[in-house]
C-alpha cells in the first residue's frame, strides 16, 4: 500500500480521527482513583463498537510479538512506557498515578492511532512537568513535519526540545506511518538529524509519538511480551496524534 493516501482515503481518515478523539476523551473522563484498567478498556471497546467501528489493537499481532494483543486499549501506568495490557491483570488506579492511554480505531477499513498520558487525581509537580513536556515535544515534532522536509527533522525537533530539560528520550520505539495498517512505513524515531531520512510528501499520514522518561532512556520488555517499562522504575509519559502531511503545517486528524 502507498504511503501517500488518496483524497477519498483522507476523508475517511479525517472522520476516523474525529471518532477516535471522542472515544479517547470519553475514556479519559472516567479516569479517577479506584477505577480499574479493565473498566477503561471495556468503555473504549463499547464506544468504538457503538459507532460501527473496530478496535485496531484488539487481536492485532505486531511484528516480533508471540501472540495477538488481547485488549482494545494500551494502558500504561507510572513506570510503564507503552503497550500495557489493561485486562489480563487489571490495575486499580490510585491518586497520584499517571496513566498513558493509547488507542486505535478502524473506520471503513482505515486506521488512526492516538495516545495521551493523564493524571489520576492529584499528581506532584514533577509528574505535571513530565506530562507537559511530553505533549509539547509531540507538538514540536508535528510542527516540523512539513511536506518537503525529512523524517529526521521530526526526531530532531523532539530531541532538541526534550533533551536539554533532562528527560530520557526512548529510542527503541517511535512513530510510524498509519492508515491501511496499524504500523506502516516510514518509521519515525524520536531523535534525529535535520535533513536526514525519507522525504515527507503531502498526503502521507503519520502517527508521531514521543515517549519521555523521568530518568534514564533505557527500557525493558515485561514478561507479558507487550509492556515496556523504564529500567530504573521512574515514570514515563507518551503522547500521540495521527497527522496528515501538507505543504505547510500538518493537519492533526485526531484533534478533539
Amino acid at each position: 500500500m502507498s504511503m501517500v493516501k488518496t483524497p477519498d482515503e483522507i476523508e475517511i481518515l479525517r472522520e476516523a480521527g474525529r471518532r477516535l478523539a471522542v472515544v479517547l476523551n470519553t475514556v479519559i473522563a472516567e479516569v479517577h482513583p479506584g477505577v480499574s484498567t479493565a473498566v477503561l478498556d471495556r468503555i473504549a471497546h463499547d464506544q468504538i463498537v457503538a459507532g460501527g467501528d473496530k478496535a485496531a489493537f484488539l487481536n492485532y499481532k505486531p511484528y516480533g510479538a508471540n501472540r495477538p494483543f488481547p485488549a482494545t486499549l494500551c494502558v500504561s501506568v507510572n513506570d510503564e512506557v507503552v503497550h500495557g495490557i489493561p485486562n489480563e491483570h487489571p490495575k486499580i488506579l490510585a491518586d497520584g498515578d499517571i496513566v498513558g492511554i493509547d488507542i486505535g480505531l478502524i473506520h471503513r477499513g482505515l486506521v488512526v492511532d492516538m495516545a495521551k498520558t493523564v493524571a489520576v487525581g492529584t499528581i506532584d509537580r514533577a509528574a505535571q512537568k513530565l506530562l507537559y513536556t511530553t505533549e509539547e515535544a509531540l507538538m514540536c515534532g508535528i510542527n516540523a513535519a512539513k511536506g518537503g522536509k525529512r523524517i529526521g527533522d521530526i526526531g530532531a525537533a523532539i530531541e532538541s526540545y526534550a533533551r536539554p530539560l533532562g528527560y530520557g528520550i526512548v529510542e527503541e520505539l517511535g512513530g510510524h506511518g498509519v492508515g491501511h495498517y496499524v504500523h506502516e512505513e516510514p518509521y519515525i524515531p524520536n531523535v534525529g538529524t535535520v535533513g536526514k531520512g525519507p522525504k515527507l510528501l503531502p498526503c502521507m499520514v503519520l502517527a508521531i509519538e514521543p515517549m519521555l522518561n523521568e530518568g534514564t532512556r533505557n527500557i525493558e520488555l515485561d514478561s507479558d511480551g507487550y509492556t515496556w517499562k523504564t529500567v530504573d522504575g521512574k515514570r514515563s509519559a507518551h503522547f500521540e496524534h495521527t497527522i496528515l502531511i501538507t505543504d505547510d503545517v500538518p493537519e492533526i486528524l485526531t484533534l478533539f
